[in-house]
């Protein structure tokens, strides 16, 4: 039942003595999802005891370097480690092109198929399962670097059946699946026993989205509606907005300007610059405009609890 975010890396373009580049994991019901993966990123999973050999989805915001520099070394490693099993990447159609050249020109191939998914400038779905969904959506970066980020959000579940009551109704085996899915009961005398009487509601689904290095609009926070937890760049404070705007990145305030139109119950702030020694000064700024924020530092687990629903 873990939906448990794993902070790698959270600097900037670059890697300081405490931050390494971007990157990190996402685990949706024992499914593991790299979310970038900035230089030494291996060495960071190794280092904060990830099960990388769960990763069978890598999921690459855009082509600069803090944020895929560490892919070849991965996938090489995975490979000396005789992996077998498919690794899908959602990334910019280019990257295929550069994990080719780089296996060519080390006259090296992987013992696995990689498989690459190329993401597209629109909001779409990008992976699917019985559990959980993933959508890319553009952000605004640099025209050479198009941004997408990612919304990781679980399907809802069936509704548990009261056994005490599905008894009481002599509910038959065969129509127990049809109460999961919602529909409502009908007893041998005709009377209709609404749903809500023999089952409780699931847990509410949760969600998770990341949104990096991107210019401020407030129009973004349409993708991501009511999420739970928001990772969004932080890269300078209020002071450096104007260099903020242009590099085509955020300031903490920005980013909690965003958190707060979305209506998102939590927010971090993550790739931070170079130039900030302790990125905490960043965070009065944030919590002056949304208060639930917190700082990102390496190593950092945040977990989003099952809540459950009233009947």
């Amino acid at each position: 039942m873990k939906f448990e975010l794993t902070i790698l890396g959270c600097g900037s373009a670059v890697p300081t003595s405490k931050r390494n580049s971007a990157a990190q994991v996402l685990c949706v019901l024992e499914r593991y999802f790299l979310i970038d993966c900035g230089e030494a990123t291996q060495h960071q999973l190794r280092r904060f005891h990830v099960p990388y050999n769960k990763i069978n989805h890598i999921f690459i915001s855009h082509l600069h370097g803090d944020h895929f520099f560490g892919l070849i070394g991965f996938l090489s490693s995975l490979s000396l480690q005789n992996r077998k099993g498919e690794m899908h990447i959602y990334a910019d159609k280019r990257l295929q092109e550069i994990v080719e050249f780089q296996l060519k020109i080390m006259n090296s191939r992987l013992g696995y198929p990689l498989i690459f998914h190329a993401l597209s400038r629109e909001e779409e779905v990008i992976y699917e399962d019985r559990a959980v969904r993933v959508i890319s959506f553009p952000l605004k970066h640099r025209y050479d670097a198009p941004v997408c980020g990612f919304l990781f959000r679980e399907k809802e579940r069936e509704r548990t059946i009261r056994k005490d009551m599905a008894e009481a109704w002599q509910v038959p085996v065969a129509f127990m699946q049809y109460l999961k899915q919602g529909e409502d009961f009908i007893a041998p005398d005709g009377q209709i026993v609404p749903n809500r009487q023999l089952t409780l509601p699931p847990p509410a689904a949760r969600s998770y989205a990341y949104m990096t290095d991107t210019l401020f609009r407030e129009k973004f926070a349409e993708y991501v509606q009511g999420v739970d937890l928001l990772y969004h760049e932080a890269t300078y404070g209020r002071e450096l907005e104007a260099l903020a705007k242009a590099t085509f990145h955020s300031t903490a305030e920005q980013a909690a300007c965003l958190a707060k139109a979305a209506g998102a119950n939590k927010l971090l702030l993550g790739h931070f610059s170079a130039r900030y020694t302790d990125p905490a000064c960043l965070l009065p700024e944030a919590q002056a405009i949304f208060p639930c924020t917190e700082i990102c530092t390496d190593g950092d687990v945040f977990e989003i609890p099952l809540v459950k629903r009233g009947l």
